[in-house]
This record gives structure tokens, C-alpha cells and sequence, in this order.
């Protein structure tokens, strides 16, 4: 048996090889690559928010065949209807003409789950996930299916596009462990993707770990230690995005109604926990919280009317929060 340090780091690198083998085909993005990954090998779900073509879609399929954990697509639309996320339950004719009723599993029986465009279907529609994310079950005419392991679902939205979509409704947002903003690419990057998307060899990534190994590091990621002080700075953290806390910075009390439930928190430590061991440790940081912070709690702070008048960043403020945070230790 490995010794802590010999196994921790052995986990480490075996979370940069599949963080190398994406990048093999996708062209920079490295702190997206990066979010995934805690978010993934933590055992939660990501939203990945960018405007059309920077490779969301590209991303998740080669982050499943780099891990090798089956794949589907659900294309959302607004006539999606549930049973085409979950399945259902169809007839069907024996040999002797005797009817029976069999499941159909729908695309929802997989690994990894890509929601595409997740806004574009109606709350309704959207709703089909809500079990499939938090219970890791579905269940269609009064049975209950468990789904395979792992089960991840990695959704996608389209920031610009406001006319004929369904903002995901706040239950199901504090369902994503973290949101990724994925950001325009620069020049010299913009210069990689053409030449790699317009030739005759595309790259192609190498799968990497095994759904056991992953499955390995995400439970070994629950042990990872959590001294009282370190989580004594999350819970401040997440206490000061509530206005009425005598913490609070001003941007909160003047543009938040509502700050993170205790979802956040779990979301900040899991990922935390992640990222000590991409970086060989076996214990969390107060710089691990910090880090992983702004994309666990961007889509859990709710702005007030002149918050969202003025057009005020939740990045923003938890950055606020952050600073004010270092000023007060």
C-alpha cells in the first residue's frame, strides 16, 4: 500500500494528465479546464456560461472521452419534454401478441450529461434533472432507476440570448456546484484553434483514468483535512454575502437581497478539497476558499433591484467580500 504522500501524489497527477490531454484539443482556457475539474472529480455538477462557439460543447465531450465515461447530449429546446430527458414507459408485443409495458432509458443514463443551451426548455422540462442531480435516481411511473456512476451533468448557457429562454429557476442553480464563465480567446489563441480546426489531423485526446480511479479520488477527497480555522474562514466568507450581517462589505449591503445558502459553503469546501490534492496536499488552505469561492457563489448571491439596474457583477462583490475578509484577520 502507498504511503500518504506517495498516494496523494499519485492522484495529483493523475488529475494534470487528463488536465493535459484536454488541452491537446482545446486551445487555452486553462482555468475553466481547471474549475471543471475540481467540480468533476468533487462528484458535482458544472454550468458553463459563454457566448456561442468559444467550445463548451467541444469541452465536456472531450473531458468524457479523456476520463472515458459515457456520453449524451440533450439538446434543450422549448418543446423538450421530460420523458425525452428521463425515458418512459413504452408497450411492446411478445412473439404470442401479449402487451407489455418495458422502460426505455432516455439520455439521462449516462456518466456525464451535457445539457446544452439547459435555458432554452421550459421550467418544467428543466425541472426533469432536479432528481436526476441531487438524488442521482429517476423515477418514471412510480419506480425509481438509479443512474450509472459516476453521474455528472455539465450544462451550458448562452449569456446574450434573452428572447424565447427560461432562467433556471434558484432550486436548480444552487444544484451546480460551480458556474464557469468561459471567457473570448486571445489573439495568439484564436490563432492555435484555426490552425487546429482547419487542417487534415485533429487531435485527439488519450483516455487517462478509469471511472474507478475517479471514483477513488473523489472519495479520498472527503478525507482530506479540514483544520476548525480553515473552515471558520469559509463560513465567515459565506456569511458575509448576507446583507443583514454586521460583516457584510457595502456593495453587499447596498446591491444583495439574498446571499448563499448553505449549499455554497459544501460547494466551496468540496472543490477546495479537490484542488489541495491537484496540488499534492492533503490538507485545505484558507488560499484553496478563496480560490475556489467566486465561481461557487457567482450563481448564488441574488442581486436587489438597484443591484441589477446598475448592472453590478456578483464576481464583483464576492471579490469585495474576499478583500474585506483578508482586511479583517
Amino acid at each position: 500500500m502507498l504511503e500518504p504522500s506517495a498516494q496523494v501524489k499519485s492522484w495529483s497527477s493523475a488529475i494534470e494528465q487528463v488536465r493535459e490531454q484536454i488541452s491537446r484539443v482545446i486551445v487555452g482556457q486553462q482555468e475553466v479546464v481547471e474549475q471543471m475539474l475540481w467540480c468533476i472529480f468533487a462528484g458535482g455538477h458544472v454550468l458553463l456560461e459563454g457566448i456561442p462557439g468559444l467550445g463548451k460543447t467541444v469541452l465536456v465531450k472531450t473531458i468524457a472521452d479523456t476520463l472515458d465515461l459515457s456520453f449524451s447530449r440533450i439538446q434543450f429546446t422549448p418543446d423538450l419534454m421530460p420523458s425525452d430527458i428521463t425515458g418512459t414507459n413504452v408497450i411492446t408485443f411478445g412473439p404470442q401478441g401479449a402487451a407489455d409495458m418495458v422502460f426505455q432509458a432516455g439520455p439521462v443514463f449516462s456518466s456525464i450529461v451535457l445539457a446544452d443551451e439547459i435555458n432554452r426548455a421550459s421550467p418544467k422540462t428543466q425541472s426533469a434533472l432536479l432528481e436526476a442531480m441531487q438524488e442521482q435516481t429517476v423515477t418514471v411511473g412510480g419506480e425509481t432507476r438509479k443512474l450509472p456512476q459516476p453521474f455528472f451533468v455539465l450544462a451550458t448557457q448562452n449569456p446574450l440570448e434573452q428572447e424565447g429562454t427560461y432562467p433556471l429557476p434558484e432550486a436548480q442553480l444552487d444544484r451546480f456546484m460551480l458556474k464557469i464563465h468561459v471567457g473570448y480567446p486571445s489573439p495568439e489563441e484564436l490563432k492555435e484553434i484555426v490552425r487546429r480546426t482547419t487542417s487534415g489531423n485533429q487531435p485527439v485526446p488519450e483516455k487517462k483514468t478509469t471511472s474507478s480511479e475517479l471514483l477513488e479520488i473523489r472519495k479520498a477527497s472527503k478525507e482530506v483535512l479540514l483544520a476548525d480555522e480553515v473552515l471558520d474562514y469559509g463560513v465567515r466568507l459565506l456569511m458575509m454575502t448576507h446583507p443583514e450581517e454586521k460583516e457584510a462589505p457595502e456593495a453587499v449591503r447596498n446591491y444583495v437581497r439574498f446571499g448563499s445558502g448553505p449549499r455554497g459553503i459544501q460547494s466551496i469546501v468540496s472543490a477546495a478539497k479537490v484542488r489541495a490534492i491537484s496540488k499534492g496536499r492533503l490538507h485545505v488552505s484558507t488560499g484553496d476558499i478563496a480560490t475556489v469561492a467566486v465561481p461557487a457563489l457567482r450563481h448564488r448571491l441574488f442581486l436587489n433591484f438597484e443591484g441589477q439596474a446598475m448592472g453590478i457583477s456578483p464576481d464583483l462583490i464576492i471579490e469585495e467580500v474576499l478583500s474585506a475578509l483578508e482586511g479583517s484577520r
